[in-house]
């Protein structure tokens, strides 16, 4: 499944993108937005992921946004586990009390870490309630890339990302190795992370992909 991340600064623009979308990631602090506009645009969609990263707003007024996103009917909430316990759980609590669904994160934006301290991160975001752990990290060799898609052997829902031009090769084939979905911009232009593909493009890839592995199989 493909999860586009919109960042687009209006309401409207976000509107607009998501007639054309059935799943997509509302990144809230590219936006700026209102209460009333949380509330427009996650009761409007059923499959949005609700994500605010840090930078923009303090915890405090992020909190708000994604409580706001969470009541107004979000599939999905992201919160980092690099964020601090007080304001995960609180989120985290609301969340599963409102059958919406918890992907607790982590990013990298310098390098991948080693294995071992991969499967430590895993550990500690299902230990804080995550439903999908999502580890990001940027990829500066194709070994990293290889030990981010790794992680998808484990029965918990894993998403990875390997950031960057040496890392796009996860964002095709994570889904074939098990990961519930993979992140897309809109259109060229309108990424939100380094080597994000395009949603057209990405589609086009990864059904050639499965074609091959279809016809492969019938060998």
């Amino acid at each position: 499944m493909i999860c586009v991340s919109l960042a687009e600064e209006s309401l409207n623009g976000c509107l607009s993108a998501l007639k054309e979308i059935e799943f997509a990631e509302i990144r809230l602090d590219r936006m700026g937005p209102t209460l009333q506009d949380v509330w427009t645009l996650f009761s409007s969609h059923g499959q949005l992921i609700a994500t605010c990263r840090p930078g923009r707003f303090t915890d405090d007024d992020r909190k708000v946004l994604l409580l706001a996103a969470i009541r107004a009917g979000a599939a999905y909430v992201d919160v980092e586990i690099e964020s601090e316990p007080s304001y995960r759980e609180e989120i985290i609590v609301d969340a599963k009390s409102r059958g919406c669904k918890v992907i607790v994160s982590f990013h990298d934006y310098e390098k991948t870490p080693g294995r071992a301290e991969l499967e430590a991160i895993l550990s500690q975001c299902f230990l804080a309630g995550a439903d999908i752990a999502k580890i990001a990290c940027t990829a500066l060799s194709l070994r990293d890339s290889a030990r981010l898609l790794g992680l998808l052997d484990r029965e918990e829902k894993v998403v990875v990302v390997a950031m960057g031009e040496r890392g796009r090769i996860t964002r095709i084939v994570a889904p074939l190795f098990g990961s519930p979905f993979t992140f897309a911009s809109l259109r060229p232009g309108k990424e939100t992370a380094e080597g994000q593909i395009d949603r057209a493009t990405l589609e086009g890839l990864i059904q050639t992909l499965q074609r091959a592995r279809a016809e492969g199989a019938c060998l």
